[in-house]
């Protein structure tokens, strides 16, 4: 085969999730460039346990087998769930592409088609992130949030009268995976980011390849989208400044206008506290391509209304 058209190994996680983001990265590298794409299958610690992923060690638990594997030269490129990423650089990668990313809000799926404020005092909702637990509790609802681990179908299998038995009134997922997977029809609210803040990075892919491996980054490179990269590069800029991992009760979320001096972008973050009794938000609006000074900026700003205190009580 010539190198043009020589299969790519896209390195990936087993899940139904990953293997479907996967597919869909492989397809559209195809797409743009006639290069075949062939998805090797690799386990990680994350996926090999049911622990808490705070249990497990945090950011990094589903992405450390695959970088290994990249680095070994068993895959050519490797696609992420951007929010699973560590904020360090991994030594003798690259950021290759970041595709247009899928709606970033969270989704509940409750029983009864039921919404969050129509769920009643004590009713459990399930949710794995104690990013979502500190802000469902901050809402003052009365829900009783449960921290629950598994894929997407065994999430939702614990919702009464979605999959029986259920033991919960109501999970809540990234919207992102259940669009991917097809299964929005059971979405019965997708929660406005002033309730719920969606974590940094949310409903993003990261597509990483090694260093100096010229050719994979010039295929890979029609599938990066200027405008979430941004988005994602304030974002995790924030999530740094803030020495906090995926695990940690930290939100942050920008989007993108056109202003009057060109692309402005405005970022949303906060962080709260576990139980819900405390929190502390920000917002700031600048040019887009300053997006990792504006991320450091919110932080700092979180930092100064008490972020620090707030993170450390709820580890």
């Amino acid at each position: 085969m010539t190198a043009a058209t020589s299969t790519l190994r896209l390195g990936t996680r087993a899940s139904m999730l990953a293997r479907v983001q996967s597919q869909t990265v492989a397809d559209a590298v195809t797409a743009a460039t006639g290069t075949p794409v062939q998805l090797v299958t690799i386990s990680t610690e994350g996926d090999r346990s049911a622990s808490a992923i705070a249990q497990l060690g945090g950011t990094g638990v589903f992405v450390t087998a695959i970088r290994q594997a990249l680095l070994d030269g068993t895959v050519d490129f490797a696609v992420h769930s951007y929010k699973d990423l560590p904020t360090a650089p991994a030594e003798g990668l690259t950021l290759a592409a970041v595709p247009s990313r899928e709606d970033p809000r969270d989704a509940l799926v409750a029983r009864d088609g039921l919404t969050l404020g129509e769920l009643p005092p004590g009713a459990r909702v399930g949710t794995g992130a104690p990013r979502r637990v500190a802000q469902l509790r901050a809402l003052g609802l009365g829900l009783d949030v449960v921290p629950i681990r598994g894929n997407v179908d065994s999430r939702m299998k614990r919702v009464r009268g979605v999959g029986e038995p259920g033991d919960l009134d109501a999970v809540v997922l990234a919207r992102a995976g259940l669009a991917r997977l097809g299964r929005l029809d059971v979405v019965t609210e997708s929660l406005d980011p002033l309730q719920v803040l969606p974590a940094p990075a949310q409903g993003a892919l990261a597509i990483e390849c090694r260093d100096g491996d010229a050719r994979t980054r010039e295929l890979l490179a029609p599938l990066d989208d200027a405008v979430t990269r941004a988005c994602v590069a304030a974002e995790r800029a924030a999530l740094t400044a803030l020495e906090a991992g995926c695990s940690a009760p930290v939100a942050a979320y920008a989007d993108v206008a056109e202003g009057e001096h060109g692309p402005e972008l405005f970022l949303r973050a906060s962080v709260t506290a576990l139980d819900g009794s405390d929190a502390v938000r920000s917002s700031v609006t600048g040019p887009a391509a300053e997006a990792a000074r504006l991320g450091r900026e919110i932080a700092a700003e979180l930092l100064d209304r008490g972020a620090a205190e707030l993170m450390a009580a709820s580890r």
